[in-house]
């Protein structure tokens, strides 16, 4: 089941690995860590870790940047044939975007782009499906959408849509002009970014998260079905049909606080979802059921970052999760054997 392990330097938040088929092998991680005292600080770090491949797993680090606080990272998205890029969402209000520098052997990350987006901590960060633009979480309960054209940022809406701390920001993967919000104040909502997105509000529900929303993550097999995590400790799946007023049709309880949600690269239904106070779990949602397939509890502090290796060939799933504290990094293979509990 545990292929690697290791310790970063400071207080692990997420890891990601690379979506594009030629650097599948690369996996980047992120750290967090308060400084207290009289003059308090945000520090942290992207590292860049070569895996190997399936048959050979392990943690190689290629590299290490050390930036403000990151609270979230993200690749842009594979299978369109553009740049590799890595943005990165930190506690100074900014959003910067590295690219794989290609003149080194193992590709490394070079920062091409930089801007202050706010004044608030940037906390999330999502991009669209042809990766030309990025939508930012803020602290104080804004978001952002900023182009990314030539290696150049520029914002090109903003607008106040909660009351608290923006957790989770995304784009709708079949209709770019859709972006989904949750918050502490325990809102999920979308907004239609085409025009004034404050006037364009498509839906908001405040009502069946009972505590703060954490995550939202779109079905990538299916263009009507959204996932949702929240402090309330449940995974929870959307009908968009009526885009306007979706219907909430399956509920898994998952005993932690819902994180992160990442849907497996190829077995539709099937998530790995990192559950703050409870480890980190698989499940499978299919035909309005829900099940916990799986879980992984050798962490021993907030289960924050986790993610699916998405190399072609793969015979065995294999997963990367970190938590905060124990500031630990590890690399596994679940034991569900997908072929018969997902056929």
């Amino acid at each position: 089941m545990d292929a690697a392990d290791c310790y970063l330097e400071g207080n692990a938040d997420a890891v990601e690995f690379c979506p594009h088929e030629s650097y599948a092998n690369l996996l980047a991680a992120s750290t967090y860590t308060l400084q207290e005292g009289d003059c308090p600080s945000r520090s942290g770090s992207v590292y860049l870790f070569d895996v190997g491949d399936v048959e050979d797993v392990g943690l190689n680090l290629i590299q290490k940047i050390d930036t403000a606080g990151v609270f979230d990272i993200r690749w842009s998205r594979g299978g369109d044939g553009g740049d590799v890029a890595l943005a990165q969402a930190d506690a100074d209000g900014c959003l910067i975007v590295y690219k794989i520098d290609e003149t080194e052997s193992k590709g490394t990350l070079r920062e091409v782009s930089g801007k202050r987006i706010s004044s608030s901590m940037c906390l999330c960060l999502d991009w669209d499906p042809s990766s030309t633009s990025i939508v930012v979480g803020l602290s104080d309960g804004s978001a952002s959408v900023v182009s990314f054209t030539d290696s150049n940022l520029e914002t090109v809406q903003e607008w106040k849509g909660h009351d608290f701390e923006l957790w989770t920001a995304s784009f709708d993967l079949n209709n770019p002009n859709l972006v989904y919000t949750g918050s502490d104040d325990c809102k999920f909502s979308c907004w239609d970014i085409r025009d004034s997105p404050a006037d364009n509000r498509v839906f908001q529900n405040s009502k069946v998260h009972t505590m703060g929303v954490c995550c939202i993550s779109s079905n990538p097999s299916d263009p009507y079905s959204i996932f949702t995590g929240s402090y309330d400790e449940t995974l929870r799946v959307w009908d968009t049909r009526s885009v306007s007023r979706p219907l909430n049709e399956t509920s898994v309880s998952l005993g932690g606080g819902v994180w992160r949600i990442k849907h497996h690269p190829s077995l539709s239904g099937v998530v790995l979802a990192a559950c703050m106070h409870n480890g980190f779990a698989l499940a499978k949602v299919s035909d309005g059921k829900g099940e916990v397939l799986e879980s992984y509890n050798k962490h021993h502090s907030l289960a924050y970052g986790a993610d699916w290796y998405r190399g072609k060939d793969q015979k065995q799933s294999v997963v990367a999760t970190c938590s905060f504290y124990d500031r630990l990094l590890r690399v596994w293979m679940p034991i569900t054997d997908f072929s018969t509990r997902c056929s």
